[in-house]
């Protein structure tokens, strides 16, 4: 017998190992198990959430944001911030900042977790592509690369800006119409191009014999050219073609309900939201009215968000905008999902400093992939500055290949759901977004809203906090308002189309850093050199650092360069360095010791020596100075200030 095996029991029996029977031992000498296990029993009871307010409020005192005397919880109201739509964002959450109402399961109403039981499992969602090569060789040979590498349906724009209408049977040459979506996109031109690009689109679906398998969206979208352009025709407009696809296509969708020309407008999450709902229903009392059931009505319709680098506000945008919709449908008689397409959010984007451009796309895409859309566009890095090529249109789609295949973002559904945070924001996103929808019906529905301005209304002063939050550099843009590259070199390509004018305000907070930047390039192409402002800075490296660092950030995101004196003992290095740096306007950075005991006379010195414009970086308390700059200051003001003396002294 096996020298570790001991004989036990009857004869006969199968022998036990030795490491049991010692094991068995041991067991026999242990005290018994209690029939609960209190890892705490031991410690004396405390409201664990009253002892860390109290932890946070000693902290906070400590930087001098609450008073001694602040009553508890007060260092934690003063961490929390709001959102443009006025909701709370907590330095922490618990299960008892959310509703208690459930967020459902996938597939099932209230849809917020999902329309599908499956989720985007196991390809990963409808990654898709925009093209908008006027040239139908080029289109043709785009599309198809992007099927073959990664992309799972095209968005073809058509008409001005895009693919005309008699080439869409060379563009669309070689697509299989039944296995890759086609979403065509008429909103660059007019309203009779769209209805033509869609009777087109149907016409060479019959002719390729796709018939009732054909996939992919018209389209169709007077309520969104309304808002872009300030004109088009009523939602039933759309009802002839929505009835005839309804009958011979019936997994072609119809309408796109596009909410970023809202969004582009400068407007709040909610804002947004709201803005999307009260179309859609426009749109189902449209079709309804002509007839159709609500079921055949709702799935004639496809939902567009802008999807930003914000990526919980994003998250929570998607799931918020899934449960408002059930409960219009679920009013109307029955819940319905909603089929959502998120793009990369074109005011996020830059034409400077391109490639930080990637980074926002990819958190755009990170962030709709986990909120649930169910097809996302990532825009190309330099879609801001001209017509993607082949290179940017290629990491655009590679961004959502590794999400899905590297990343593994397909593969839970609803990764965000069951965050306290997550669910308490798409509770409050929703709740805002309500209100504005109801105050949208009330003015008479969308069309009478966005005629007589109240849209218009509610977005202006929401976006003016955006502009206002850029130029403080509160909201900073880097490689724009942040860390500027001035050598950074053009490219190269052909310019973006222009978008129709009319309608809702464009707006990208980048802009007038990169007008400043423009007009920095003009001068150097027409004098040979770029303006500048001399860093004056005083005493040893330490004791300057910080605020010139501050002024050099704020006055390249303008293209203005900053030659610097370095480190300095005497007011005579200054003002010899400031000779050499040839410009009338000077910028005093130094520590606050040092501004005390030399500040004054340097200004005066200064100004002897031909400085016209002396700013002070950090302070304004100094006699002389024509200026500070100081975190949150106007930095377009000042860069516009430093400008003006510039030109003049030229």
């Amino acid at each position: 017998m096996d020298a570790e095996m001991v004989e036990s029991g009857p004869s006969g029996t199968t022998p036990t190992p030795a490491a049991q029977v010692e094991g068995d031992a041991l067991d026999a000498q242990a005290p018994p198990e209690p029939e609960e296990l209190a890892l705490a029993a031991e410690f004396s009871r405390v409201d664990a959430r009253e002892a860390w307010l109290g932890l946070v409020d000693q902290v906070v005192r400590k930087a001098g944001r609450i008073p001694g005397d602040a009553p508890v919880g007060a260092g934690f109201e003063e961490l929390t911030w709001r959102t443009l739509d006025g909701i709370p964002v907590r330095p922490l959450y618990t299960a008892d900042d959310t509703s208690g109402e459930s967020a459902g399961v996938p597939g099932a109403a209230p849809y917020v977790r999902g329309g599908r039981a499956d989720g985007p499992a196991p390809d990963g969602w409808d990654v898709r592509q925009r093209h908008a090569d006027p040239d139908a060789a080029a289109a043709q040979a785009a599309v198809l690369a992007d099927l073959e590498n990664g992309v799972s349906s095209v968005w073809l724009a058509v008409g001005a800006g895009g693919t005309a209408v008699a080439d869409l049977g060379r563009v669309l040459d070689g697509v299989q119409l039944d296995l890759a979506p086609v979403v065509l996109d008429a909103s660059g031109d007019t309203a009779d191009t769209e209805l033509a690009a869609a009777g087109a689109f149907l016409e060479l679906a019959g002719e390729r014999g796709a018939g009732r398998d054909l996939l992919g969206t018209l389209g169709l979208d007077p309520v969104g050219r309304r808002a872009r352009t300030g004109e088009g025709p009523d939602p039933d407009a759309v009802v002839p073609t929505a009835i005839r696809t309804a009958s011979e296509f019936p997994r072609v969708r119809v309408v796109v309900v596009d909410a970023l020309p809202v969004h582009g407008a400068g407007a709040s999450d909610a804002q947004e939201l709201g803005f999307s709902l009260a179309a859609g229903v426009a749109y189902l009392r449209a079709l309804t009215g002509a007839g159709l059931d609500l079921a055949t009505a709702a799935g004639l319709l496809e939902f567009r968000y802008a999807a930003t680098a914000e990526q919980f506000p994003t998250i929570a945008k998607l799931r918020a905008a899934r449960l408002l919709w059930s409960r219009v449908t679920e009013a109307c008689g029955q819940a319905f999902p909603q089929v959502q397409h998120a793009v990369g959010s074109p005011s996020m984007l830059t034409r400077r400093d391109v490639h930080g451009n990637l980074l926002r796309g990819t958190v755009a895409g990170f962030a709709a992939g986990v909120g649930g859309a169910d097809a996302v566009t990532v825009a190309p890095f330099d879609a801001a500055v001209c017509d993607p090529g082949s290179f940017s249109r290629r990491i655009a789609r590679n961004t959502q290949s590794l999400l899905v295949q590297e990343a593994h973002l397909a593969r839970v559904v609803d990764p965000a759901g069951g965050s306290w945070f997550v669910e308490s924001l798409t509770r409050q996103l929703a709740a805002a977004a309500w209100a504005f929808f109801q105050e949208i019906e009330a003015a008479g529905g969308v069309l009478a809203a966005l005629d007589a301005g109240l849209v218009a209304e509610r977005v202006e002063p929401v976006r003016g906090r955006r502009a206002e939050s850029a130029a403080r550099r509160t909201a900073p843009i880097v490689g724009v308002s942040e860390f500027a590259d001035l050598t950074e070199p053009a490219l190269e390509r052909r310019p973006a189309s222009e978008p129709p004018a009319g309608g809702l305000p464009r707006f990208r907070p980048a802009e007038p850093y990169e007008a400043f930047r423009d007009r920095s390039d003009a001068l150097l192409a027409e004098t040979g050199s770029r303006p500048r402002a001399f860093l004056a800075t005083l005493g040893p490296l330490a004791a300057y650092t910080a605020r010139a660092g501050f002024a050099r950030n704020l006055l390249q995101a303008g293209g203005i360069e900053t030659p610097e004196a370095g480190p300095t003992e005497t007011t005579e290095d200054v003002v010899a360095a400031f000779r050499e740096a040839g410009t009338p306007v000077a910028v005093l950075c130094a520590s606050d010791a040092l501004y005390d005991e030399r500040a004054p006379d340097t200004v005066a010195v200064l100004r002897a020596a031909g400085a016209r414009y002396v700013l002070l970086a950090g302070r304004a308390d100094v006699p002389g100075v024509d200026g500070n700059l100081a975190a949150g200051c106007d930095a377009p003001a000042v860069i516009e200030s430093v400008y003006r003396v510039l030109e003049v002294q030229a």
